[in-house]
């Protein structure tokens, strides 16, 4: 005879098909498109960057997984994708010991530090990113042009007009491997969107917001929208599940915060780009975030007349 087992736990008792290792792998397969394209504009350095990223990232996590007696869980996803945001948000030409360096930072102060997956504050990849400009700035600087890999500026750094539209759209121009072509991240965006793994909120009110600032302020929020890392943040680095509030309200908060730090970055600070430190800042704001819009208790605020 069958013996049913019962399990008590605690409410809510909600059921769904995702999973990390799911969830994470379908942002894997998002990334495929970006990393193509920027294999095609520059080269045998794209596949080296993102190789030794992701490779030093999932190393890193079974080492330090080790280290802190927790069974290896690598096979979760969570810190290839890290290695490969990473990888895809540095210069074609950094040296490959500073990538290693930087994937192991992510992984370590990023996410260990703070007692791993869903504990971490911050965006690990950002967290890498940031540690790699502030620690090695000209080679985090040092941009070249697409096929001919001669020194060239970026889009941010010559101003609006120069470059074409066109360019912007589809990639053909100096910056980070992953940031360049809108159309290849576009397509990772809606692709995840349709398999549910991001919330449009987000990424929404992120570029709506830096938009119309760009405009009431002079610029050209066209321009701004398809230049630097804007839009590979928006669509990977915006979303994190991690790191943003969990309420509607909350998170399109986090969005126009996002917008309304990088447009401050932008304009009157001394750095062309500032979509690393923008999000890295609201990601610390996503605990008041979540106190501040978290929805009224059932019966709360209930009076009954005698």
């Amino acid at each position: 005879m069958d013996q049913q087992q019962l399990i008590l736990a605690p409410s809510p008792h909600v059921r769904d098909r995702d999973s990390t290792q799911k969830i994470m792998f379908t942002v894997v397969v998002a990334m495929l498109p970006v990393w193509a394209v920027s294999m095609y504009f520059f080269g045998l350095d794209a596949v080296r960057l993102v190789l030794w990223s992701a490779a030093a990232a999932v190393a890193a996590e079974a080492a330090f997984q080790r280290l802190r007696g927790q069974a290896v869980s690598v096979h979760d996803g969570s810190a290839l994708v890290t290695g490969m945001l990473l990888g895809l948000s540095v210069p074609p030409t950094l040296p490959t010991w500073m990538i290693v360096l930087g994937a192991v930072v992510a992984i370590g102060l990023g996410k260990h530090i703070f007692g791993g997956l869903g504990h971490n504050p911050f965006n690990p990849a950002l967290v890498g990113r940031a540690f790699l400009t502030a620690s090695f700035t000209v080679p985090m600087t040092a941009w070249t042009r697409p096929f001919d890999g001669i020194s060239g500026a970026t889009p941010l750094a010559l101003g609006s007009g120069v470059v074409p539209y066109s360019d912007l759209f589809f990639g053909s121009i100096a910056g980070s491997l992953g940031e360049t072509s809108v159309l290849a991240i576009l397509l990772a965006g809606i692709f995840m969107f349709y398999r549910g793994v991001i919330d449009y909120r987000m990424p929404l009110s992120f570029l709506v917001t830096t938009a119309v600032l760009m405009a009431v302020f002079g610029q050209d929020p066209l321009f701004h929208l398809m230049s630097g890392s804007l839009m590979f943040a928006a669509v990977f680095m915006v979303t994190c599940m991690v790191t943003t509030p969990v309420t509607p309200r909350g998170r399109v908060a986090y969005g126009i915060g996002v917008g309304i730090i990088l447009t401050v970055i932008r304009l009157w600070a001394n750095l062309p780009e500032g979509v690393t430190f923008a999000i890295l800042l609201m990601n610390a704001a996503t605990p008041l975030l979540n106190r501040w819009t978290r929805p009224r208790i059932y019966g709360q605020g209930v009076t009954f007349d005698a």
